[in-house]
């Protein structure tokens, strides 16, 4: 099983990477990881940061996930 899980995420990284890297492309029409961060933190609801708000739950999470013992 944890097997399985680090295949999992292997998969997910080197997606991730090949995403980017086809973003990157001269003429592409992908948005690079930067552009959906910067599309994200301009999202709000009246004055309240949404998107800024989950920004820092995801990283939150995945640092709880990935760092913590």
């Amino acid at each position: 099983m944890r097997t399985l899980a680090i295949g999992g995420f292997l998969a997910s990284l080197v997606l991730f990477a090949a995403v980017e890297w086809a973003a990157r492309r001269e003429g592409s029409r992908i948005p690079t990881l930067s552009d959906v961060c910067a599309y994200v933190m301009r999202y709000e609801v009246g004055s309240v940061p949404v998107g800024r708000i989950g920004l820092f739950g995801f990283w939150w999470w995945l640092g709880w996930h990935f760092l913590a013992r």
